[in-house]
């Protein structure tokens, strides 16, 4: 299974939440083709006439929403015609070809609908716009405590180690404020936490150093600020997120916690 984000970089700091519309035109890619879909498989996955998989790009799903995600996504296009819009029509090692999927006379993909219902997490993609309009999409239904956001557990506590090892191998939002941020060797270590060897940290190689610096990530000024990281939880020692790509670290501005309501520090642990 691959489990790495296929993007190249993106905005650490979202912007403000935008329109539909704004993710359109981020994210308005060549045409790869147009059907009409015949079934649904799962919240991201479906399945056109002619016997193509298309797999939804720039999203992921979130927590255990996954049954009721793909009765969302059923609604929204099952049926349907539909067209297809990505940077490359390739199919990706299941046969499936990923794209941003538009409904007839649609202004705005699929994926939009999916991130301000908050039934999706945002993935960000290879275009840095496209990744910006997505987070901010997310940043919308966060903000209006929709879906998944309605819930504090949507987005992991970096303190609450235990909780996040129950997510293994499942893409997830993690927050909390670094200890420490140094280089160990080739990799460099953004720790939640001052147990190394237990605590949550956000793992970045040396060679990935310079994308994440000219994305405007100043890795070791992370010391103390409120960071939130996502991708596909690991356990080497405690739980660790490989950070392969810029768009998976955010650092949080004070006003976006406030506005967003996401957890503060537990002072007590």
């Amino acid at each position: 299974m691959n489990r790495r984000i296929p993007i190249t970089f993106c905005c650490a700091v979202l912007l403000t939440a935008g329109s539909g519309g704004s993710l359109r035109a981020a994210c308005e890619f060549a045409l790869q083709g147009e059907g009409r879909v015949s079934g649904v498989l799962d919240m991201r996955t479906f399945r056109l006439g002619d016997g193509r998989e298309i797999r939804l790009a720039g999203i992921e799903p979130a927590g255990d929403i996954r049954a009721r995600g793909k009765e969302t996504l059923a609604s929204l296009i099952d049926g349907r015609d539909v067209t297809l819009r990505s940077s490359d029509d390739g199919p990706d090692r299941y046969g499936r070809q990923h794209a941003f999927v538009f409904l007839k006379d649609m202004e705005t993909p699929i994926q939009s609908e999916l991130l301000v219902r908050g039934e999706a997490l945002a993935s960000p993609v290879t275009d840095r716009s496209c990744s910006t309009a997505l987070l901010t999409a997310e940043a919308a239904a966060r903000a209006a405590r929709r879906g998944i956001w309605a819930s504090s557990a949507a987005i992991k506590n970096a303190e609450s180690t235990d909780d996040i090892l129950t997510g293994v191998g499942r893409f997830t939002v993690v927050e909390g404020t670094v200890s420490s941020a140094r280089l160990a060797g080739a990799v460099f270590y953004v720790n939640f936490g001052r147990r190394w060897t237990r605590d949550f940290a956000a793992t970045i190689s040396r060679r990935m150093m310079p994308a994440l610096e000219s994305a405007g990530i100043d890795l070791k000024s992370l010391k103390n600020k409120r960071v939130r990281v996502r991708g596909w939880i690991e356990k080497r020692g405690g739980p660790r997120i490989e950070v392969t790509y810029a768009g998976q670290i955010e650092v949080i501005a004070a006003a976006d916690v406030a506005a967003n309501g996401t957890m503060p520090r537990d002072e007590g642990k």
